[in-house]
């Protein structure tokens, strides 16, 4: 598993950034792209969604934790 690595989004027109291991950063970008939407996009409803006491970038990575959980329930 790699590092930590510092990446920028726009969220409803301001800048802001996370820090992902590239593995949750390239599962998030494919599960925006197969879902049809930009990165910023599905960030911004992440962001939309989560709690005050849940950071951005721990938001992504349950965000991207269940979307594969429920491509393996039968």
């Amino acid at each position: 598993m790699s590092r930590p690595v510092k990446r920028s989004l726009t969220l409803r027109g301001h800048r802001t950034s996370v820090t992902l291991e590239d593995e949750f950063w390239q599962a998030f970008r494919e599960i925006a792209e197969a879902s049809g939407k930009g990165i910023n996009e599905l960030a911004a409803e992440i962001d939309e969604d989560r709690g005050v006491e849940t950071g951005l970038a721990t938001a992504i990575r349950l965000h991207v934790l269940a979307h594969y959980r429920q491509r393996r329930e039968p």
